[in-house]
């Protein structure tokens, strides 16, 4: 059974991807990493995330997948002594120097090679492999056809990762200049300000300051823009041809994102274990619940061979007032997470995200089980007062519904209809 790696961007997140289902999760540290706008986490919060994932069977995996430069080089051995020591699972690197430093450093630690490295070949996997690498990330660009001839090759020497699903980068395997450039903040250090989604206009030189738009649709024109992967109507194909390990890509989305989508596809290789037959009958469910979770149109990228303009979101799945997508997508949107439920009085003690009301539909996630939907009756604040919504993001609430169900987890809603 392929193993199902889900993204841990802060302790929540962690915690909602060891609930729903991972059997790994991946976090960056506060260095090194190639997420700098991701919570992360500090040593000592690595040391809690290691024993508390491993306390459920989950493992921990710790980013450091930044192309160093000369000035990243001084604390390095100690960081990987710090990573060792706090129990961490293994490191995911890029970088050679950094391979070397990690290897010297922390020689029990389990390396792990990124995707950022571009290993396209069976000869890159087995370089990797000789120098003592326990896996290997593949490039995002790969088919499976080619991967299927680069596991025969390797024999199943090395654990081979790919992707599953989440956001595209059109640069090489996410090798970007685009953000440097543009922004001054570089991709390859941590810091993508993400400029192939930003909207463009074409400038004629003797127009300066005359902006006319090339759109798709009149929300704008996405040049660049990738849609996301989704491979989940695909796992028995991806475990034929040898990939053993699933990576779900999002550690800058939410505790929601993270507990939904690893859900999904925790689901779905369990009914793959109980026999393709059952998997595929529940296909149309697995991508109507990540539809739900996501923002973006979806593809296939190169699993299938090298995407054409069809992969790219020229426009989007949906605007900020909820209008479905070209892609009828309605929005949904991440109400809350259920902190207790209080049997007696059939109510959840709710952490509010995003404003909901009585009378709203909202449907309720559980870590084992699928989403149901309830009409909520009606909501009190913590002291019991009754109040008509909740407006105010963190604030915890009384919320209850038709009929209670205990196990509640997460919330999320869209307006009755």
């Amino acid at each position: 059974m392929m193993e199902l790696i889900a993204p841990a961007g802060d302790f929540d997140k962690l915690k909602a991807a060891a609930a729903y289902g991972a059997d790994a999760v991946y976090a960056g540290g506060r260095s090194y990493g190639l997420r700098a706008a991701a919570g992360n986490f500090s040593d000592a919060e690595l040391a809690r995330a290691a024993a508390y994932t491993h306390e459920r069977g989950v493992k921990l995996y710790v980013t450091a997948n930044v192309f160093a430069r000369e000035s990243d080089l001084a604390d390095m051995p100690a960081y990987f002594r710090r990573l060792a020591g706090a129990g961490a699972d293994a490191a995911i690197i890029s970088d050679p120097g950094v391979f070397a430093l990690a290897r010297e450093a922390a020689p029990g630690l389990d390396i792990h090679i990124s995707t950022q490295a571009n290993c396209a070949s069976s000869a890159a996997v087995a370089f990797w492999r000789g120098l003592g690498a326990k896996r290997v990330i593949l490039a995002r660009e790969l088919s499976l056809a080619e991967i299927g001839r680069i596991a025969e090759k390797t024999g199943g020497a090395i654990c081979l990762e790919a992707f599953v699903h989440g956001a595209m980068c059109v640069a090489y395997s996410g090798r970007c200049l685009l953000s440097a450039y543009l922004t001054g903040r570089g991709a390859n250090s941590g810091e993508c300000a993400h400029p192939c989604r930003y909207r463009y206009a074409l400038e004629e030189e003797k127009r300066p300051g005359l902006y006319v738009p090339v759109e798709e649709d009149g929300r704008g024109t996405y040049f660049m823009a990738a849609k996301d992967l989704c491979m989940a109507a695909f796992l028995p194909e991806m475990a034929r041809a040898g990939v053993r390990a699933l990576k779900i890509e999002g550690r800058m989305k939410s505790e929601y994102y993270a507990a939904a989508v690893t859900g999904v596809y925790r689901r779905a290789l369990d009914d793959l274990k109980a026999g393709e037959d059952v998997y595929r009958a529940h296909i149309p469910e697995y991508l109507a619940e990540l539809a739900k979770a996501g923002s973006r149109d979806v593809s296939t990228g190169f699993y299938f061979g090298p995407p054409g303009a069809e992969a790219i979101a020229y426009a989007g799945a949906g605007d900020k007032e909820g209008r479905p997508g070209p892609n009828g997508r309605a929005e949904y949107r991440f109400c809350g997470v259920v902190l207790e439920y209080d049997g007696e009085r059939g109510a959840a003690l709710i952490e509010q995200r995003n404003k909901f009301s009585v009378g709203d539909e909202a449907e309720f996630l559980t870590p084992r089980g699928k989403a149901f939907a309830q009409k909520i009756v009606s909501i009190a604040d913590e002291d019991g007062a009754e109040i008509g919504s909740a407006p105010h993001p963190r604030q915890r609430v009384w919320v209850r519904v038709e009929r209670p169900v205990e196990g509640l987890d997460m919330m999320r809603g869209k307006p009755c209809l």
